[in-house]
């Protein structure tokens, strides 16, 4: 197990995978490494289920750190093609978190949930010594629907468009260079434009855009290990290959030059905000188009292929396995005087 972030697929396989307690008949899609969400059948009516850790950076202030928390716990359910419509949540908050300071958070995961016709079924909330910021809780999102509207992890079909949207290490950029903007070496035009976008590292409104527009075989969240990582877990979903130029990709500003200011590589780095998608060609201009008409960058990056692996501008590459936004993070904080 890496010592920080997801666990790899060799200790997915080996420790977690051979151990899911009963085999129910109505488990569609149960855990698999790299997979956003499981998926059942419920008398005939898909569920799409997807579980994640509530991430609460108080930096960002209560009302901003309550909508980012929310947009991810809901973004895995959203990349199966129905949208996000029950959410539990559970929350472990430190001693010294106000009662004023939770209000504010709640009442802005509160507004976005209203927002995205996401409505909070059953919860917990208590305060317990030794918790702290930002892992503060978890939350697991419902999305109900038809079968016929789910979008499969490992659908990819041979033959494929895949586009991407936003581009590479979005989140990290947006995020970094909001809570430590004094050590990261920025002039300040540059350093305000990296910061803005945070405001782009949420993709629940995407991913229902493309699954509107048609076409979409399979789309996938390039949270941590980043645009790689996710290339390679869309690939090997659907065991098949990915052919791609990082030319056709977009790159916001302030990305390139933060991740330089770092030393770290935006294609590895994660990118929460972010869709790979598998899309049938002759559906490639709708997409683009709908995502386009709602301010999302898009690119065409590529083809999927038959066979295994991905290339990306002529070189085959592997799964980063580490993030190495994780390590950035800590040194940032320490160099903050933070724990």
């Amino acid at each position: 197990m890496a010592d920080l972030g997801k666990v790899d697929r060799r200790f997915f396989d080996e420790h977690i995978f051979p151990r899911l307690g009963a085999d129910r008949d109505d488990v569609r899609l149960g855990p698999t490494h790299g997979v956003d969400f499981g998926l059942l059948d419920i008398d005939g009516t898909a569920v799409a289920i997807a579980t994640d850790p509530v991430s609460v950076l108080p930096g960002l202030g209560f009302e901003r750190a309550g909508r980012f928390a929310l947009d991810f716990v809901l973004a895995d359910v959203a990349v199966s093609g129905l949208a996000p419509s029950h959410l539990a949540i559970s929350f472990t908050l430190p001693p010294t978190l106000s009662d004023d300071s939770f209000a504010t958070l709640w009442e802005a995961m509160h507004a976005e949930a209203a927002d995205l016709g996401v409505s909070i079924v059953t919860g917990h909330t208590a305060r317990y010594a030794d918790c702290s910021f930002p892992w503060v809780g978890g939350a697991t999102a419902l999305g109900v629907g038809d079968f016929g509207d789910v979008i499969r992890p490992d659908g990819a079909r041979v033959g494929d468009d895949v586009l991407v949207t936003k581009g590479p290490a979005v989140e990290a950029t947006g995020l970094l260079t909001t809570l430590f903007p004094e050590e990261i070496d920025l002039g300040g035009s540059t350093l305000e434009t990296a910061q803005q976008r945070l405001d782009e590292a949420a993709c629940v409104r995407d991913a229902m855009t493309a699954a509107a527009a048609g076409g979409v075989h399979a789309m996938h969240d390039a949270t941590e290990c980043g645009l790689f990582g996710a290339f390679v877990e869309v690939a090997e979903g659907a065991a098949v290959r990915l052919d791609l130029s990082t030319d056709e990709i977009p790159v916001r500003p302030g990305v390139r030059e933060t991740c330089n200011a770092l030393g770290i590589d935006p294609w590895r780095t994660t990118t929460g905000g972010t869709l790979v998608l598998a899309v049938d060609p002759e559906h490639t201009d709708d997409v683009v188009g709908a995502l386009e008409s709602e301010g999302t960058p898009v690119g065409v990056a590529g083809t999927v292929e038959a066979g295994s692996g991905v290339v990306v501008d002529g070189e085959e590459i592997a799964h980063p396995d580490v993030d190495p936004s994780w390590a950035a993070y800590e040194r940032l904080a320490r160099a903050a005087g933070e724990e």
